[in-house]
């Protein structure tokens, strides 16, 4: 009987191993749980049907027989619900990754079932969400793109068609021509800072620096368009920074970008202070003004590319919009940070880190 019992197992296991893995060639989930169900069910029913017949000589087995047979058939049927549950659910997902791979952008798969479907699809919305601000920011970005570079464009376009009208001469729009073109070019180069780093494409030579001469050579060279607004300009850095690892060149222009930001929207007779403190491993630049401050829409998109607050960063105050988009770029491809927020004090303050250097060679 001992022998008997170890052949049943033996060749049940056997059965089962082999089963279980024909049942990974079936080609859908549905009939892979189907499959799993009647495993489960048949082996232990046959294993109880032969163990029977050899126990009970075919007599008082037919009970026991019936018991067991009663007991597998609504385990095959539990089974099967359960497995036709889970495979709706699936279903689901896939009907919303189809829609998506469709072109709609709105999809979204049901976040309901059992926990690890649920963060499946939480995790698909979430894709699905990312994809259609990408979209939507591509589209800004050609709306944008081709609305700026129209203007100084027909602005060109319309001068010389009045110098070749003779309606001017070109000492009266060559300044204006030189001024426009000047406009195309910064903007051109901005895209094509953008795209590198959209590509991950931005190659910086990083290597230990002194900031506050940084600091130093971006307020010497803005002092006189502080003065013709009117505003205070002053830097206020802490004794005995130690060096940082950045991109001197890059971190001046996002300095200049951040500076000629304030300077712009400080009212005559306010002021523009730039500070430097070390905060833990990285040192803190901060860019304060006495402007009229940023709204809550604003401190969460000032850095997207062409976004532009009208109740306080507006087209007319200069400006295409992307130099704080290319600013935070540079920033975190230097392992920085940088935010916007408001002073207590009021007005707008800005801020970014830079990583201090650890004595060792380092390029991104």
């Amino acid at each position: 009987m001992i022998q008997f019992a170890l052949a049943v197992s033996l060749s049940t296991l056997a059965a089962g191993i082999g089963v279980a893995l024909s049942l990974r060639m079936l080609p859908t989930v549905r009939l892979q749980l189907a499959g799993l169900a009647l495993l489960a069910v048949g082996l232990p029913l046959a294993a109880v049907i032969l163990g029977g017949l050899v126990m009970f000589h075919m007599h008082d087995d037919v009970k026991i027989l019936a018991v067991a047979a009663a007991s597998a058939s609504t385990a095959l049927v539990a089974a099967l619900l359960l497995g036709g549950h889970i495979a709706r659910r699936i279903r689901g997902l896939e009907a919303a990754a189809e829609e998506l791979s469709a072109g709609e952008l709105k999809a979204r798969a049901p976040m309901t079932g059992p926990s690890e479907l649920a963060h499946v699809g939480e995790a698909f919305n979430t894709m699905a969400s990312n994809i259609e601000a990408l979209f939507d920011a591509r589209r800004q970005l050609v709306a944008w793109a081709s609305h700026d570079l129209r203007t100084p464009v027909a602005s060109i376009q319309a001068m010389l068609e009045a110098l070749e009208d003779g309606l001017a001469t070109t000492d009266e729009y060559l300044p204006a021509l030189r001024e426009q073109t000047q406009t195309l070019a910064t903007l051109i180069d901005d895209l094509f800072e953008l795209a590198r780093i959209d590509a991950s494409a931005l190659t910086l030579e990083l290597r230990e620096t002194q900031l506050p001469q940084l600091v130093s050579t971006c307020m010497s060279g803005l002092e006189a368009e502080a003065r013709a607004r009117h505003v205070h300009l002053e830097s206020r850095i802490e004794d005995a920074l130690p060096e940082v690892r950045c991109a001197p060149e890059h971190v001046q222009r996002v300095l200049f970008n951040l500076v000629t930001n304030a300077l712009r929207h400080t009212p005559s007779d306010g002021s523009v202070i730039v500070r430097a403190r070390r905060r833990a491993r990285e040192l803190e630049v901060s860019v304060e003004d006495t402007g009229v401050g940023l709204t809550q829409e604003a401190q969460q998109r000032m850095f997207e590319r062409f976004w532009r607050d009208d109740a306080s960063r507006t087209r007319a105050s200069g400006g295409a919009g992307l130099g704080l988009a290319i600013a935070r770029g540079f920033v975190e491809a230097q392992g920085g940070r940088i935010w916007a927020e408001n002073r207590p004090e009021g007005g707008a303050r800005f801020a970014f880190t830079l990583p201090i250097a650890e004595r060792q060679p380092l390029v991104a």
